[in-house]
């Protein structure tokens, strides 16, 4: 096994994240024999392989209502696997761009984006009024070598996997590593920890790659989500300054609208404001980046969950909690199909 190991200073732990001698191969092993071969379930986390082979068989199956795109690849060159769901018809149809997994632990965000996907597709006959007037980009993993590794190895990582010859620590926090106003607020230079924003901004690949997609097709998305757990929240811009965006009434209506779809499907009310006001302040966010550079309106940070397990929510109650959050999902796809 690589070296590993733990220094405590002034009540931080920095470690040197080593990878047990093997865990490479078994990695590989697992990401060529892994496969989906019917209908996605949600009594289980899928691992990266596994869900780029269900958007494949997606793609096969729907053709008509399913596109891929790999929008680039990751550090460890895992491919950055973008579904559109699209009922067809005009190039200018207002669009929803979700993410999920740019935190590698918090593993019930791409369940959710599965969800997403699961419902729209194969469900398309109850849910057509939702991809009929809107085309919707969906990436379940933003961070899939941080996720493979949170499978693998360590439950609780939460970064990228990128190297550098600075440091022994590795990894940057995806969502301190957008450029608008980066590492002013809520974010570490100190490679060792878990809000380390990058060397600089745009560091990353998996950042980059979102970047590009989004502002090759900003004219189009009307609307960004960024799923994470836990806390329970819907979060809005800023997350760089405590001062609200000029129509934070708008963005504040609309999540207090898809919290009480929540709620009546039996969740736990959640918590609604801009993200350092309702939360903490957290600069070089994603959904700051989406509306202050991309040009997206409505953009926001769900924080899943608001359970005692916070970020491991048992593979039980997987299917519950997505199932209730699909009506934040609702009210979302049926205000922008009927304001833009």
């Amino acid at each position: 096994m690589r070296l590993v190991f733990l220094v405590t200073f002034l009540g931080f732990s920095i470690t040197a994240q080593a990878v047990p001698s093997g865990f490479e191969e078994a990695y590989e092993e697992h990401n060529r024999e892994s496969e989906i071969n019917n209908s996605i379930s949600f009594n289980r986390y899928y691992r990266h392989n596994e869900i780029n082979s269900y958007l494949k068989e997606l793609a096969s199956n729907y053709p008509d209502l399913v596109t891929l795109q790999s929008i680039g690849k990751s550090y460890e060159g895992r491919d950055l696997t973008t579904i559109k769901i699209s009922s067809g018809g005009t190039s200018t149809k207002p669009a929803i761009l979700i993410d999920a997994g740019i935190h590698a632990r918090e593993w019930i965000a791409p369940a959710m984006a599965l969800y997403i996907i699961s419902q729209l597709v194969e469900n398309n006959a109850a849910n057509s009024g939702m991809t009929d007037a809107v085309d919707w980009y969906i990436l379940p993993v933003l961070n899939p070598d941080g996720y493979e590794f949170s499978h693998a190895y360590n439950r609780t990582w939460r970064k990228t996997r990128s190297r550098s010859n600075a440091s022994t620590c590795i990894g940057v926090d995806g969502n301190r590593n957008f450029n608008f106003h980066w590492m002013e607020a809520g974010a570490s230079n100190n490679p060792c920890n878990d809000d380390y924003a990058g060397p600089y901004a745009f560091s990353e690949p998996e950042t980059r790659a979102l970047r590009d997609f989004a502002l090759a097709n900003s004219q189009q998305i009307k609307l960004y989500l960024s799923l994470h757990t836990h806390g329970g929240y819907i979060l809005y811009p800023w997350g760089y300054e405590d001062a609200l965006p000029s129509d934070w009434k708008t963005l504040h209506s609309l999540a207090e609208m898809a919290n009480a779809a929540y709620v009546e499907a039996g969740g736990e009310s959640y918590i609604i404001g801009g993200s350092t006001n309702a939360l903490y302040a957290a600069a070089g966010g994603a959904h700051d980046y989406m509306k202050g550079v991309a040009g997206v309106a409505l953009s926001y940070t769900i924080e899943l969950t608001n359970t005692e397990h916070k970020h491991e929510i048992p593979a039980e109650l997987i299917e519950p909690t997505v199932t209730r959050l699909f009506a934040i999902i609702r009210v979302y796809g049926t205000y922008v199909k009927e304001n833009f």
